[in-house]
């Protein structure tokens, strides 16, 4: 890191760096934990050309659930582009491994976003799932958002990118035949929208907070089909969390239409090591 940019991060934060550490970070941004002498931060980084629009979603977003009074998230200190690097600064949260107990107020606390609620699916502003844009435009179907803002944006890339075939793609009017009877009597729900097992964090006193958001207005079993893709939630979180918003006879099936999403969007970011659990999901529904 070159000196002019720590300098401008001193400056940002009225502070002396005493130390900055690499730490991880997701698979898209280099990360550092920044300390002063009263205090830790957390810095991304990145160089890429579009990156401070994402930092900015991002900021906007960690904002926005924390002003719902639900769940925490890290406080957002500061969001710019310094020559080439566009950054994003945040209040660091020191963590430890969840007890049965911080699941249980995982659990709780999520399903109190999810009962923040809308007139409409989506949101005002595009964003990002990791490096990938986001559509939101506003919809009132909760059907014909998810076709045509998240599974058909992902799979047209796929196409365009030579990992799924035309062929293999099913036509819209199909996907919107399929999912009507699963989708009925579905409210608009606040979501973090990229939930997986390195999305949140546990305080050292127990309160779970919320990292690396991709939020809109969705189904609340998007986030859990991305809590069961690939683990890191106990069963003390599910029952904590069904006890508020119980399971119906078609949620097995919904969670396996809303894992495709990650999944095309794992296959589009990574490569084919997706394609086979892509193709499994489409064969089943399609």
């Amino acid at each position: 890191m070159n000196e002019a940019f720590l300098k401008h991060i001193e400056n940002s934060l009225s502070a002396k760096i005493k130390s900055m550490t690499s730490v991880s970070g997701g698979d898209i941004s280099s990360a550092f934990k920044i300390i002063t002498s009263d205090q830790s931060y957390f810095l991304k980084t990145n160089t890429a050309s579009n990156t401070l629009n994402m930092f900015q979603t991002e900021a906007e977003a960690l904002k926005t659930i924390a002003h719902t009074n639900t769940i925490a998230t890290p406080k957002v200190l500061d969001y710019s582009k310094f020559e080439n690097i566009s950054y994003l600064l945040l209040e660091f949260i020191e963590s430890k491994s969840p007890s049965s107990k911080d699941f249980k107020t995982l659990g709780k606390q999520l399903a109190t976003l999810h009962q923040k609620t809308n007139s409409y699916f989506g949101l005002q502003k595009d964003n990002f799932i990791g490096s990938l844009k986001q559509p939101n435009k506003p919809t009132n179907s909760w059907n014909t958002f998810y076709v045509n803002k998240r599974l058909l944006p992902q799979l047209q890339l796929a196409q365009k990118n030579g990992l799924i075939s035309k062929n293999e793609c099913p036509p819209i009017n199909i996907m919107l035949e399929n999912f009507h009877p699963l989708f009925q009597n579905i409210k608009p729900s606040l979501l973090h929208g990229d939930l997986w097992g390195g999305n949140y964090l546990i305080s050292k006193n127990g309160t779970p907070f919320l990292i690396d958001p991709a939020i809109y207005f969705g189904h609340s079993e998007v986030d859990i089909a991305m809590t069961k893709l690939f683990g890191g939630f106990s069963e003390n979180f599910y029952n904590a969390y069904h006890d508020s918003i119980p399971t119906d006879e078609f949620t097995s099936n919904r969670i396996e239409i809303y894992q495709l999403y990650y999944l095309l969007i794992h296959l589009n970011l990574f490569g084919r090591s997706y394609y086979n659990s892509v193709i499994t999901i489409l064969k089943k529904y399609f």
